[in-house]
């Protein structure tokens, strides 16, 4: 009852279904069918020889829009998943809210949707109106109508190379505006991760949210409550590894839509201290996904949660425990609350773990320690996180530049360094330094390290 309440005060009669959609051919938008994949290419070519229509669809067409290379290539076609799979040998259905095709093309994993329908008022949704499950298929102007902004209902036709544009997308790009289709808050009950992609499509595309848009993203931004963690994680990934975190993030605390994802933002924010931290961390992060490097999702988490780490870890060696099991009760509390927002995996908070709990073992240099700390699998990332608490000043340069000509030494090297750091290596420095002018030795000393420092490679 209450289910078929929420269906007639929130009525799904917003998302307008065009009848026929602009044709915009190649000479107007440029996109030639060598610029698809050949992995997509080829599904579209084995749905047509069976008779089936198919397209490459949505984030795929409208990065070649914008001049950005696309990550993958999605295609929609009328046939049914299991016409899908008759057609593609290797494929398999996967999802459960829509079931989806993978087809696996060579190195190449393909996604393929059947046209979705409308939806009807019987459409399984949970209190707040969120669709739960919508196996319901259609025509391609309802399909597009389903589209949740203007600029992902559109279609390009590799045979033809033709874009069939239903809701006036590619004119939106044009205009650097992104618009939802239908009514936005209708659109956004129906799937309150739309406000996180708002966030992120308009930051990577350089677009201004259309009014109507951004208005009741605040209002609504509760609704995240609502979202399985795994679908949230799914899309702060994708918020993480953009390119643009740091613009990203910036606009989920401005639309108040951290709240839901990653409640301790706030927190993080605060201090002047934690904001330089975290914005070094997420700088890196762009920085290396400009570049085509590898992002690691473990070391953003880690740095965007080590200051709230390092607070509780403090209080807690107050009530008298000891560094090391006091580190890990404040690293298990932690990602205990954030794990209520985010499915942070297993694996993924294990290696958050290793990163933390490598931190305070740089400091002991004694005997055969640093060895062990040498052969972590995760050093090279401690490492990072290491440099990362140096530029940030919370930490003394001279110690990741002492780690970084320790990895790099000979055997005999390095025991002389370790020889140096003993008691009696202490001595005879501090007698050294007696004799050459005390002060002036030791300013020394640090003017070296921090210009060593300098010129160490950033997050590797």
């Amino acid at each position: 009852m209450l289910r078929k309440f929420i269906n007639r005060v929130f009525k799904r009669a917003d998302a307008p279904v065009a009848r026929e959609p602009s044709v915009i051919a190649f000479s107007s938008h440029g996109i030639s069918r060598e610029r698809i994949s050949s992995g997509s290419r080829r599904v579209c070519e084995a749905l047509a020889e069976r008779g089936y229509k198919a397209y490459v669809v949505g984030g795929a067409v409208r990065d070649l829009l914008a001049q950005i290379a696309p990550k993958d290539f999605d295609v929609a076609t009328d046939a049914t998943p299991d016409e899908v799979r008759r057609c593609l040998r290797r494929s398999r259905l996967i999802g459960r809210r829509f079931q989806i095709v993978h087809a696996y093309m060579g190195q190449e994993v393909v996604e393929i949707t059947t046209f979705r329908g409308a939806l009807g008022e019987d459409a399984k949704t949970d209190a707040h109106g969120r669709v739960l499950r919508d196996n319901v298929f259609g025509s391609q102007a309802e399909d597009a109508a389903r589209r949740d902004f203007t600029v992902n209902a559109l279609y390009f036709d590799p045979a033809t190379e033709q874009i069939l544009d239903y809701h006036h997308g590619v004119a939106d790009l044009k205009q650097k505006t992104l618009r939802v289709i239908g009514d936005p808050k209708t659109r956004y009950r129906e799937d309150p991760v739309r406000m996180l992609r708002a966030i992120r499509l308009a930051v990577k595309l350089g677009l201004a949210i259309d009014p109507a848009a951004r208005r009741p993203i605040r209002e609504m931004a509760d609704l995240l409550e609502n979202v399985p963690a795994a679908r949230l994680s799914d899309e702060i990934f994708k918020l993480l590894a953009s390119g643009h975190a740091v613009e990203c993030l910036r606009q989920l605390h401005a639309e108040g839509l951290h709240r839901g994802t990653l409640p301790l933002l706030d927190v993080v924010l605060r201090t002047p201290e934690g904001e330089r931290f975290s914005m070094l961390a997420l700088n890196d992060a762009d920085a290396r996904v400009r570049q085509g490097k590898s992002f690691a999702p473990c070391f953003l988490f880690a740095a965007l949660l080590w200051r709230e780490v390092g607070v509780i870890w403090r209080r807690v060696q107050e009530t008298g425990e000891h560094p090391l099991p006091a580190l890990h009760q404040a690293m298990n509390e932690i990602l205990s609350a954030q794990g209520q927002k985010l499915a942070i995996t297993r694996r993924v908070a294990g290696d958050i773990k290793e990163i933390w709990a490598l931190q305070p073992r740089f400091e002991h240099r004694v005997g055969r320690r640093p060895y062990s700390v040498l052969e972590h699998p995760r050093f090279r990332a401690a490492y990072d996180f290491l440099c990362l608490r140096a530029r940030s000043g919370e930490i003394d340069a001279a110690l990741p530049v002492w780690w970084l000509a320790f990895q790099d030494a000979d055997t005999d090297t390095r025991n002389q360094m370790l020889a140096a750091l003993s008691p009696e290596g202490a001595k005879r420095r501090k007698r050294r330094r007696s004799r050459r002018g005390g002060k002036q030795a030791n300013g020394a000393e640090g003017e070296s390290a921090a210009a060593d420092f300098a010129a160490l490679p950033e997050n590797e």
